[in-house]
């Protein structure tokens, strides 16, 4: 590498850093460039040539959201598994255990929650592969416990009903939490997506 990709680098890890602080601290409506090129030391034109604009920064620090999230599924998928019982018991408990680890990651990471969910690009543009890839990761922690639930499922269709099951539990997370029906105090609202999900859960198991 030489010196001047190696300054590039560190250029663009540093506008990272400074760009998920704002963005976990403020939200990303608040992501301003000369207010990042005044705190990684930069010049204002010098992160364009890093990123072709600011939703591509927040694209790469949406990435480090997506591992964060995705360990927090993760652990709370192992938890469930641990307390054993039968295949489909550990499936339905698992359920639950993803949507209230949605809901903590809501609710304790809200700007990080909000740049995943809410970024709009500029018109013309697409979200990269590689940010797809990194949704699809997150659905498949729901994809294992409905094989097991409903293992007659291709898996195209399994992977459909993950998306289906997620945006239900993304909306009553979205509404307890914005109170933009009713503001549910959070122990509440872990309860009701609970009774909910364990309710979808049933129905897999005898549909």
């Amino acid at each position: 590498m030489t010196k001047a990709q190696s300054r590039r680098e560190e250029l663009r890890d540093k506008l990272i850093g400074a760009a998920e602080k704002t963005i976990a601290e403020q939200g990303h409506a608040a992501l301003k460039a000369r207010a990042l090129a005044e705190e990684v030391g930069c010049a204002l034109g010098a992160i364009y040539t890093v990123f072709p604009d600011l939703a591509a920064l927040i694209l790469a620090v949406n990435a480090r959201s997506f591992g964060l999230l995705d360990a927090i599924l993760g652990r709370q998928a192992e938890a469930a598994a641990a307390d054993g019982g039968s295949p489909r018991a550990v499936a339905n408990r698992t359920l639950i255990a993803l949507a209230n680890g949605y809901l903590d990651f809501a609710a304790e990471h809200g700007g990080r929650w909000h740049a995943l969910f809410d970024l709009r690009l500029p018109e013309g543009q697409e979200l990269p592969q590689e940010h797809l890839s990194r949704q699809d990761a997150l659905f498949r922690h729901l994809e294992a416990p409905l094989a097991v639930l409903q293992p007659g499922l291709a898996a195209a269709e399994r992977a459909l009903l993950a998306r289906s099951l997620f945006s239900a539990a993304h909306g009553m997370v979205l509404l307890g939490l914005e109170g933009k029906l009713v503001q549910l105090p959070l122990p509440y609202l872990r309860e009701q997506i609970a009774l909910v999900v364990s309710a979808m859960g049933r129905g897999l198991e005898s549909a």
